[in-house]
């Protein structure tokens, strides 16, 4: 049986940059594929009719792939790989399985056996870490910490011993109107020599990235916009 790839497409993950940050070979694989899933439909239309490659976006076929799609679904999304077509899964921003629902695609594909294509596009994650001057050698992504103050604080303390114990740089990310909320606590509970890497805007035309100790850090005066950012800390 003939059956397509899977291409994890890259978005952008800052608005009006897809001539900065999508590759050339990007543009090559998806002159191939009409068939997308991706976390939010109208998005995912505006970004490929952004690379200029169709005559018809609306010819396209979209499928929604996101937190609340169950696995069991997934074999009825996948049709036209089955019957040898190329599909894309598109990300609302950055790399399709990272920190992304498309995972839970790319899980039914290698049991399926149908072939996963990663295509190289921006990651603010990994963008964030390579400029932070942190351990890029030892890791971990967190996603979100705790809402709660007090449940906050204590994974705070706890990722700052796990981070000490094994020389870890830790990442985690907030919804960006949570953004100045989650810099305090970090500042709160943090010990004042541990490095807190912030990473605003990656890629945009806002575009920040600092690493300074907690201590420094309490001396400047910075109100964070609501954009999209990324943090990291290093403790010693």
């Amino acid at each position: 049986m003939n059956i397509g790839k899977l291409f994890l497409v890259p978005n952008i993950i800052s608005d009006n940059t897809h001539l900065q940050v999508i590759p050339p070979h990007v543009f090559h694989a998806l002159t191939s594929t009409q068939h997308f899933l991706a976390e939010d439909i109208r998005t995912a239309r505006r970004f490929l009719s952004s690379l200029k490659i169709y005559e018809k976006i609306e010819e396209l076929e979209f499928q929604v792939l996101d937190k609340d799609s169950k696995y069991e679904n997934l074999r009825a999304l996948f049709g036209p790989l089955f019957k040898g077509a190329n599909m894309g899964i598109i990300s609302e921003a950055g790399c399709p399985g990272v920190a992304d629902p498309g995972a839970l695609a790319v899980k039914f594909a290698h049991e399926n056996d149908i072939q996963v294509v990663p295509l190289v596009g921006p990651s603010s994650i990994l963008l964030a870490l390579m400029a932070s001057g942190l351990n890029g050698q030892r890791f971990a992504f967190h996603g979100y910490l705790p809402i709660e103050p007090k449940d906050c604080a204590r994974a705070i303390h706890d990722l700052e011993k796990e981070s000490l114990q094994k020389n870890q740089t830790q990442i985690i990310i907030e919804t960006p109107y949570r953004n100045n909320h989650l810099k305090e606590l970090l500042m709160k509970h943090l010990k004042n020599d541990t490095l807190l890497s912030i990473a605003q805007d990656v890629t945009g035309q806002q575009e920040s990235i600092r690493t300074y100790p907690i201590k420094k850090w309490k001396t400047i005066s910075i109100n964070m916009p609501k954009i999209p950012a990324v943090f990291m800390f290093l403790s010693f």
